[in-house]
């Protein structure tokens, strides 16, 4: 890796001059060493917005929640640290790395002057470099109008991070006042909105796991965001340090495997739905666990299952305790396959 000439000189400026970016984006860019497990590659530069008055939210789980007395968070933001470069050594960084860069990712915070400060940096950006450029945006400070300005200013896709699965949990851990100013309404039509504008597929959310939601109300977000025409990206609740979160637990990791297999069309035709069924049988002899079960109202799982080694069953035959976590009562395919 190339070092860039001054490697360990952050910038201590705001946006627009300066912007986080997070620890293995400046890696991959030369601005702090490292190596990458197993020579990984990372074709994503993450950007984000940073004020000396931090971002006006406290959501209990974000290390960048502002603290009790007023100043601003800074804890990691989802697992890393995310130092600061000034915009002029990453626009000519990225030049640098045009082979490797394919994508640049812009995160707002809740900060009314990120709304335009997000707009001319995508601008500078695309006009400087002919990468696309997704914006991760902050519906609470944002409208309509400024969803069609972003798409004029270059960007191709916008991501809205709901979080949480149900408006209880949304309104719980960012929305109930105290500096929590997020609203469950105003984040979904900003969804409903950017599908619109920037079109099918072009516009999703982030939601996570192991936040007291049940996995039935989480795979009924997922299919709530598909049916929008939305894409969903999964992400596991992580204890950020600083955050009012950070000594809870992790969710289970086979909860979150479930959870993938909710996401089955995003798998499709790319050839990974296998490896990832495959993976979770895997996991599930290494836990030592006896039975596998599946079930689906998709038709064209039917073979996929049996495929796999799956027999159909019953579903009146499957353990009352599995039984009582499931929709019956829809027409569906019971699988199961035996481990040891």
């Amino acid at each position: 890796m190339n070092p860039v000439k001054h490697q360990n000189n952050t910038c201590e400026a705001e946006s627009p001059e300066s912007l986080r970016m997070s620890l293995a984006a400046a890696m991959t860019l030369g601005f702090k060493p490292g190596l990458f497990y197993r020579n990984a590659k990372l074709y994503c530069i993450n950007l984000l917005l940073t004020y000396k008055s931090g971002c006006a939210a406290s959501c209990s789980y974000c290390g960048l929640s502002k603290k009790e007395d007023g100043k601003a968070g800074e804890g990691t933001f989802i697992r890393v640290t995310w130092p600061s470069y000034h915009i002029d050594d990453i626009t000519r960084q990225i030049t640098a790395k045009k082979e490797q860069v394919k994508r640049i990712c812009i995160s707002m915070i809740t900060n009314k002057r990120a709304v335009q400060d997000t707009k001319d940096i995508c601008r500078r950006l695309r006009k400087e470099n002919d990468i696309p450029v997704s914006l991760l945006v902050a519906p609470t400070i944002i409208n309509r109008d400024d969803l069609i300005d972003f798409k004029k200013a270059g960007a191709d896709k916008i991501g809205v991070a709901v979080d949480l699965a149900t408006r209880e949990l949304f309104m719980k851990y960012r929305g109930n006042g105290k500096g929590r100013p997020h609203q469950w309404d105003t984040y979904w039509q900003c969804l409903a909105d950017a599908i619109e504008i920037f079109g099918k597929d072009m516009a999703g959310t982030h939601l996570m796991t192991g936040m007291g939601e049940t996995e039935k109300q989480m795979a009924k977000a997922l299919q709530k965001i598909k049916d929008m025409g939305g894409t969903n990206h999964l992400f596991s609740f992580f204890p950020e340090t600083g955050s009012e979160m950070e000594e809870f637990s992790m969710p289970p990791m086979d909860q979150y495997r479930r959870i993938q297999v909710a996401l089955y069309s995003r798998y499709q035709g790319k050839g990974r739905a296998r490896e990832l069924a495959q993976k979770m049988i895997q996991y599930a002899k290494d836990a030592e666990k006896e039975m596998i079960f599946a079930l689906t109202i998709e038709p064209k799982m039917v073979e996929f299952f049996k495929s796999l080694g799956f027999d159909e069953c019953d579903r009146k035959s499957l353990p009352e305790s599995w039984q009582k976590k499931y929709d019956l009562q829809r027409s569906s395919k019971a699988f199961k396959i035996k481990i040891i």
